[in-house]
């Protein structure tokens, strides 16, 4: 990987017109010849050398000097941060714009070097993300290349590291460390999920896509910390759109006129749908096959055949159309695009799992938000119409407070009983949350239960519901829960699922 001087990193934050101003004490001649050992934001990683960015809401002036004394050369920051004045440095006017300017840099560009697709969107980024990473590892196994790389908010995987994820997007420093270990791994695709966040936050900034997919928009991540409102998250979303060179549209989206005006940006647009047969792709004549295969028959400029994927969801063949989108941009054969949908899958995504004797079928999802909350009990009903429907769920705190109204109403209005739970609760009680979210089920005059424990929920649900559909929502497969500011190690979704649904089973023999 090429190595660059200080005065290499100066001058892209002067292309990008980011500095401020350059301290006129600043040493021409150390800029000149100092090479960047390392570029950091974390003062405890700093080594001889390295080029530190003073960046975080939270960011104190110990951090600067704690970095200076373990081998900081040259920092950058905003003008409020300028806390050693003396210390080689330049001002920006725009640290997280100028740390992912920085990045991409230090890391050589190694965006530029694969096929980057990204997914944004208020619903089934992972499940979509998933499908086309299957599709493309299908096509290059053939051709005996590497994988698919694929950052999402349920893993992260490079070729070289795989770990559960906390965030959907991380930092911009640690997604061009990402990009750069699939580049030296020769994967020719990465695969990844685009947050709201991550844009408001720049976190993608100088990331440009080879296909880009914008899914769907509903109200979400609404809060003093996230958006202040809709129009501000709806407008970061858009902001991805300038950042695709083909942009993928989803013409069942809410305000798709607004995403169509802005997707001109993109030098081609590709569309899809389950409902409009002048799209690009269109899936039609959706069935159901079984408890997790759902056929539907696709009809594009390349080919009309019939499709099947793995999951249950009838709105997942929305995500399977967008994949498919994908994968004829990239020039993709149908074969493959048939093989690697048919065993797509995403880890705790639309699960199922189905007692000995039939009557109780657990769907494990993601389920998090309005739409999404919409979506699978429209699905739900019209795929089990004789089962009662249980809903176990949380909401988290400190962020997104608009889903306490939305899911409880919906849970109010659909759910034959719904079971509150911890989801994530952070800086708030658990109980509290719970009981906000009642206050609106109540106004449905639906009915619940409050049990903090996630697993005991789960289990009550199970237990206690024959001839039910139990949907097991917001937490997937993640192995940690959030009580203050700590990641607690918790039991799966599905193992609390298949521990209550063994229980079951054995009471039933």
């Amino acid at each position: 990987m090429k190595q660059y001087r200080l005065k290499d990193y100066i001058s892209v934050l002067q292309k990008e017109n980011l500095i401020d101003f350059i301290p006129e004490n600043l040493d021409l001649t150390t800029i000149e010849n100092t090479f960047v050992e390392k570029l950091c934001h974390n003062s405890k990683e700093v080594i001889p050398n390295t080029l530190y960015v003073c960046k975080g809401l939270n960011y104190k002036p110990e951090y600067l000097e704690e970095a200076v004394k373990n081998g900081a050369v040259f920092y950058v920051a905003e003008r409020g941060n300028v806390t050693m004045p003396n210390f080689p440095h330049i001002v920006v006017n725009d640290i997280r714009k100028s740390l992912a300017a920085l990045s991409c840099m230090y890391y050589d560009y190694p965006a530029e070097k694969i096929n980057m697709i990204g997914l944004t969107g208020t619903k089934g980024k992972s499940t979509t993300a998933y499908y086309i990473k299957s599709i493309l590892d299908n096509y290059m196994k053939e051709k005996g290349m590497p994988d698919t790389a694929i950052l999402s908010s349920i893993d992260a995987y490079d070729g070289k590291t795989c770990k559960e994820s906390l965030i959907t997007s991380p930092e911009s420093i640690d997604i061009q460390d990402h990009i750069r270990n699939s580049v030296d791994c020769n994967m020719q695709n990465l695969v990844m999920e685009v947050s709201s966040q991550a844009l408001m936050l720049n976190r993608v900034h100088d990331i440009y896509y080879k296909v880009g997919v914008f899914l769907n928009i509903s109200e979400d991540h609404i809060s003093s910390i996230e958006h202040p409102s809709f129009e501000h998250y709806f407008n970061c979303k858009l902001k991805f759109l300038d950042q695709v060179e083909t942009a993928c549209v989803n013409l069942d989206s809410d305000y798709i006129d607004t995403i169509l005006e802005h997707s001109k940006k993109a030098k081609k647009v590709v569309t899809f749908s389950t409902k409009n047969p002048n799209a690009d792709v269109y899936a039609y004549n959706v069935q159901k096959q079984g408890l997790n295969t759902i056929t539907f028959r696709v009809k594009t400029s390349k080919f009309e055949e019939d499709m099947l994927i793995s999951m249950p969801g009838l709105f997942n063949v929305e995500n399977a159309a967008a994949a498919i989108s994908v994968a004829i941009c990239l020039d993709i054969p149908f074969k493959n695009i048939y093989e690697g949908l048919k065993v797509g899958k995403a880890s705790g995504r639309m699960e199922s799992h189905v007692s000995k004797d039939g009557s109780i079928i657990v769907i494990v999802d993601y389920a998090h938000n309005k739409l999404s909350f919409e979506k699978l009990y429209e699905s739900t009903k019209k795929e089990y119409p004789d089962k009662k429907i249980v809903t176990v769920f949380g909401c988290p705190g400190g962020k997104a407070q608009l889903r306490r109204r939305d899911l409880g109403t919906l849970a109010g209005k659909n759910s034959n009983i719904s079971y509150l739970t911890a989801e994530d609760p952070g800086p708030e009680e658990t109980l509290d949350i719970c009981k906000e979210i009642a206050g609106y089920i109540n106004k449905e005059h639906g009915n619940y239960k409050i049990i903090e424990d996630r697993g005991e929920a789960i289990k009550n649900a199970i237990l206690e519901n024959p001839n039910s559909v139990i949907l097991i929502t917001g937490k997937g497969n993640e192995t940690r829960q959030k009580f203050g500011k700590k990641f607690m190690p918790c039991l799966t979704d599905t193992e609390y699922a298949t521990e209550a649904l063994e229980e079951y089973n054995q009471k039933i023999s």
